[in-house]
């Protein structure tokens, strides 16, 4: 999993580089992508890697790579994939000695969106590796439900955001993009929306169509849902799609795919480091297009400012 590099010697931190691949990203894409790799980072020396046999094992494979002194973790798959490898560094308290760097195989990858890295470029990625310029600071979020914590880099959604996820995780043909799409357009008109009170238990009551708390800008592939989130300014914006109901929800729709959404009189931006909600019952909560069911009512959602670094130009 690990093969030290000759032109990493004048790096001060330790200069090894991990590559952990998850085949099953993108629905096989990463299995397919997995000769790419390879031939891409053997350029640069860099020559084996290790796959994940199921979801967790990246945290398994993190700390093996933090055990053996690794500089910086090369992850292949897509935002899930992502956020679990830099949870695990984070876990780990080791965002300060270890660089992530995300390469693309997934259905949305919309994190590396805002990088301005190539993240589908599997050797200009690995030049990139190799060079110790390319050290960038970002922020991540976190979402505390009791005494759960859960890491995220891209977004933390509930609502209609959850329900979509739900019915993407049941499979089928379609892949990329198009597997968003189709779910949010059949859940689209019949979803009921949910009521929610922000500011704790004696806070404002609200009723949303949907609800997320983005680091980046982009999710599900196509929408971008934050137009004016940066994931290096310490804060979340918060997206209030309100009650909005029937056919009225398909330009709303339309207009996310270019942020123009914003815009609406049902829609509410805020931007902070921290919220705090509470629900009827424990949400579901889609993290980095990862979907998890909250046991607990209350919720926090808090951004960690500068948590890890990355690997961008």
């Amino acid at each position: 999993m690990l093969l030290a590099h000759s032109s990493l010697e004048s790096i001060p931190v330790p200069h090894t580089v991990a590559v952990v691949v998850n085949p099953a990203a993108g629905r096989g894409s990463g299995a397919q992508l997995l000769p790419r790799v390879r031939a891409a980072f053997e350029e640069s020396g860099i020559a084996i890697v290790r796959l994940t046999a199921k979801s967790g094992d990246e945290t398994r494979l993190v700390r093996d790579a933090l055990d053996a002194g690794a500089g910086t973790i090369v992850v292949v798959g897509g935002d899930g994939t992502w956020s679990r490898c830099a949870g695990a560094v984070l876990d780990a308290a080791a965002g300060d000695r270890v660089r992530l760097a995300f390469l693309s195989a997934g259905t949305g990858n919309d994190f590396a969106k805002n990088l301005g890295a190539p993240s589908r470029d599997f050797a200009a990625m690995a030049a990139l590796v190799t060079d110790p310029s390319c050290d960038r600071r970002v922020d991540v979020g976190v979402v505390e439900s009791g005494a759960a914590r859960h890491w995220f880099l891209n977004v933390a959604g509930f609502g209609f955001d959850a329900a979509v996820l739900e019915d993407t995780s049941k499979g089928g043909r379609l892949g990329g993009t198009a597997v968003y799409i189709v779910a949010a357009l059949k859940r689209l008109i019949g979803y009921p929306g949910f009521a929610y009170t922000e500011g704790g238990s004696q806070g404002e009551s609200r009723l949303a169509m949907m609800l997320v708390f983005s680091n980046g800008s982009h999710f599900g592939g196509a929408f971008c849902v934050a137009p004016s989130a940066r994931i290096d300014d310490g804060l979340l914006d918060q997206v209030e799609i309100g009650d909005v109901r029937g056919l009225a929800r398909i330009p709303l729709f339309v207009s996310a795919v270019r942020g123009a959404h914003v815009a609406h009189p049902k829609v509410r931006v805020t931007r902070r480091k921290e919220f705090t909600l509470t629900f009827s019952r424990g949400p579901a909560c889609d993290l980095d297009g990862e979907l998890v069911q909250l046991a607990q009512r209350d919720v926090r959602i808090r951004s960690v400012p500068g948590a890890i670094r990355v690997v961008s130009p």
